[in-house]
């Protein structure tokens, strides 16, 4: 059950555990509390058995949590010069193509892993295995996001390269995931044109949070009543600072620009780690 979104089965609490495998697998403890009662949150949230205090305690509590296993993920990724890409959309806008994509064009030039988010199956890590690439496959069960702890558990399973390319599918919901921080470097939001131009401002906190967001089936804008430019207006109005790309993951239009914001963003975490050792010599130098 994710407390905070309200998402799940009332009373019950989803343990996700790695195992060899590498996956996720959840255990449900349903709790009897003997009596019913509701309580609602500051969004709104209604859940049996808890009163609002309670709440918005686990909440915080929750969020606490995967915010210092994030910190611990971000050191890692840091330290290792790794650009981990958090890849979120709500289902079917075409993650799962894009990365099939991109990999099969970005592995000669840079080392690239994938962690798949999926609440059951493994079919998007077998697309991305038959591309070559180490992938470990995260299912979450009735969780609707990944969080910080499964994703340091699954890198310890993965191994990604020092200096490689990590992508991150997330489960697919505008949500949830928005609020787990995963220990990113980038937030990466796609955007299908089938979906709608408005769902920046229906799902204003997931656009808020972007750095990045792809509006994928570009090719298919001929035949569909989409306003694009509206869209990107929208966008703007929640997050001003975003940046956008034009894409089709089938037909390759706009790819080489998002293979370039990746490679920009990439050199400019590998500058940033190269700066940070010259300033650890300078301060060893100085204790000579």
């Amino acid at each position: 059950m994710c407390t905070v979104c309200g998402c799940g089965e009332p009373n019950q609490h989803h343990h996700p555990h790695v195992h060899d495998s590498g996956h996720v697998h959840t255990h449900d403890h349903d709790h009897d509390h003997g009596h019913h009662h509701y309580g609602r949150g500051p969004a709104g949230l209604s859940i049996d058995g808890l009163s609002q205090e309670r709440i918005v305690r686990i909440e915080q509590d929750v969020l606490g949590r995967n915010d210092a296993h994030a910190r611990g993920n971000r050191q890692f990724f840091e330290s290792h010069g790794i650009l981990a890409v958090n890849l979120l959309s709500s289902p079917g806008s075409g993650k799962t193509t894009l990365l099939e994509r991109s990999i099969a064009e970005l592995k000669e030039r840079f080392d690239v892993s994938v962690i798949e988010g999926d609440q059951q199956t493994e079919n998007d890590a077998e697309r991305i295995r038959a591309t070559g690439v180490p992938v470990l496959q995260i299912n979450t069960g009735k969780g609707c996001h990944l969080d910080a702890h499964m994703v340091g558990h699954g890198v310890q399973d993965l191994k990604p390269g020092d200096y490689s390319i990590l992508f991150i599918e997330n489960v697919g919901n505008l949500v949830c995931p928005a609020m787990f921080d995963l220990g990113e470097a980038v937030r990466v939001v796609m955007l299908s044109v089938t979906e709608g131009e408005d769902k920046p401002l229906k799902y204003p906190d997931m656009f808020h949070r972007a750095d990045l967001v792809l509006i994928n089936k570009i090719d298919l804008l001929p035949y569909l009543r989409f306003d694009l430019e509206r869209c990107i207006g929208y966008l703007h109005q929640v997050n001003p600072e975003v940046e956008t790309i034009r894409v089709s993951a089938t037909t390759g239009d706009g790819m080489d620009q998002w293979y370039g914001w990746l490679e920009r963003r990439r050199k400019a975490l590998l500058a940033e780690r190269l700066s940070g050792l010259e300033r650890q010599a300078a301060a060893i130098r100085a204790q000579l």
